[in-house]
């Protein structure tokens, strides 16, 4: 299925979708981790999503599953100290780039000297996170305890990190011409 199908049938039932994080979590911060923790689920599963079923039942499933998950492993959802939770432009910048038609784009050119490049240009506690998580292998709770740190701080900087990769390589393969100038505007 393509992204604009997903942003446009799952988009509208965000807001149910806060209210039901907020009544499991009965925290606010931790409700916008769940949130976004559940679209980011969503949208790595969207090919499993089966026409004509309800998106809004199955991002519930997807949250509550979600939600249960983390209570069992007593995972600690805690807002970083340095303010970076914001999960869902990485949501939105993947929608958009493939809107864009670059959901192919890294397949075509080589982006191993990019990759390095945007990795490198990471503030170092986003760099040291995601070398545990995505390059290393680590879980979350790995990473935490590893950096003596909170799980919500991992998760925060990973998705800050790939944010800015994910950036970083739009930019590469626009200035490479291979990709439109346009860009999104993050709020």
């Amino acid at each position: 299925m393509r992204a604009d199908t997903f942003e446009r049938s799952t988009l509208p039932h965000m807001p149910a979708v806060e209210r039901f994080a907020e009544s499991l979590t009965r925290d606010r911060v931790d409700a916008q981790d769940l949130v976004q923790e559940t679209y980011l689920r969503a949208l790595r599963g969207w090919h499993t999503f089966l026409p004509g079923s309800d998106p809004r039942k199955w991002l519930f499933t997807i949250c509550r599953n979600t939600f249960l998950r983390w209570r069992q492993q007593r995972r600690s959802v805690v807002e970083s100290e340095d303010g970076d939770i914001d999960a869902m432009p990485v949501v939105l910048s993947h929608l958009y780039a493939m809107r864009q038609g670059l959901d192919d784009l890294f397949e075509r050119i080589d982006v191993g000297p990019a990759i390095e490049r945007a990795i490198n240009e990471l503030p170092a506690p986003h760099r040291t996170v995601l070398g545990l998580v995505d390059i290393e292998g680590h879980t979350y709770q790995e990473a935490a305890a590893i950096l003596e740190i909170p799980v919500g701080t991992v998760r925060s900087r990973l998705f800050r990190a790939r944010r800015m990769i994910q950036d970083s390589l739009i930019a590469y393969a626009q200035d490479a011409g291979i990709a439109h100038a346009a860009r999104t505007t993050r709020g």
